[in-house]
């Protein structure tokens, strides 16, 4: 079933404010604000903003370490993510965490990580927990390409659909492993054909195309809900940006950037939502400019937020009592 007209425009809303934020982000690294990396999703949004809204409340979400996107998109407060990347107590793990470490366990969030392809089997984790608790949850495990050359990565899979667990697998496959070609590291060119060799159903998508994002993920979620055990989607996509800030991005030409720009998934659903009659010209312009009056207001409690207090220091190092 496809999202009714309110909910398409937050979709689009929501792909706006992550563009924004990400460029509001890499203007905070050049100022030396932002420490450590910084990887952008700008060129993806179509994907985390497609597959998140076909989740239900109570659903998890395990994610890499390009993030940002993926929290916006699960209702994440832009002001505490924001935070979170400048390193302020006010962030969503108290400015300990920063960007590839986002996280909000309230909505079901468990997090980004840093390490590639070990969250696979955190997320795998998971899923085992709500099977063996028979919750009624599916847990989506995001990833890229690079990811798929794991160990960890297949040893889920295998666990996964050989005890049936609720667990769907995204593979945002943007091309690129960092700076090396897809088939320069990986003897299968499509990530998908992997999930076969653990008999999981599979199906590779356009991840420029938001809709097609949130049909395909929305049957998926089907499936795993009824307990037919996990789904594997692999996803087309490509960032605009370098892999991280700091990449001099000497492993492709331009044109095939300017390419993939023609095909801006934002501009795109735009237009789809326009020749659907869900919005018009006026309305994307509205939307254009709340959504980076909003982005003011974040950039300005981020920055104006103290840094942890040198106290806080050994906060959360071992469990508590009563805690999570």
């Amino acid at each position: 079933m496809r999202p009714n007209a309110d909910r398409l425009i937050l979709m689009y809303r929501n792909m706006v404010l992550i563009r924004k934020f990400e460029e509001r982000s890499a203007g905070f690294y050049r100022e030396g604000k932002i420490g450590g990396f910084l990887h952008l999703y700008i060129g993806e949004e179509a994907v985390g903003v497609g597959a998140i809204a076909a989740l239900a409340p109570q659903d998890y979400i395990v994610t890499h370490y390009r993030d940002h996107g993926h929290a916006i998109a699960r209702g994440l407060d832009p002001k505490a993510l924001m935070a979170e990347l400048l390193g302020r107590s006010t962030g969503v793990a108290g400015g300990k965490g920063g960007s590839m470490h986002l996280v909000d366990v309230s909505k079901g969030f468990w997090g980004g990580y840093g390490i590639v392809g070990g969250h696979i089997a955190l997320a795998t984790g998971l899923a085992l927990a709500s099977q063996y608790q028979d919750e009624n949850r599916v847990t989506l495990c995001i990833f890229g390409d690079g990811s798929t050359n794991i160990g960890y990565f297949h040893e889920s899979l295998n666990l996964a659909s050989l005890w049936k667990l609720p667990v769907l697998y995204l593979c945002e496959n943007n091309l690129y492993g960092m700076g090396t070609a897809v088939e320069r590291a990986s003897a299968v060119a499509s990530m998908a054909e992997k999930a076969c060799a653990y008999n999981i159903p599979a199906v590779r998508i356009d991840g420029m195309d938001t809709l097609k994002v949130f049909d395909a993920t929305q049957r998926a979620i089907e499936h795993v809900r009824s307990g037919n055990g996990p789904y594997f989607i692999e996803a087309m996509c490509y960032r605009f940006p370098g892999h991280s800030m700091g990449d001099p991005e000497r492993y492709r030409v331009k044109d095939e950037v300017d390419r993939y720009k023609q095909r801006d998934p934002i501009v795109a659903f735009g237009k789809q939502l326009e020749g659907d009659g869900v919005v018009d010209e006026a309305d994307l312009e509205r939307i254009e400019r709340e959504v980076a009056q909003e982005m003011d207001a974040v950039a300005s409690f981020a920055d104006a937020s103290p840094a942890p207090a040198p106290e806080s220091m050994y906060d959360f190092i071992y469990a508590q009592s009563g805690t999570h």
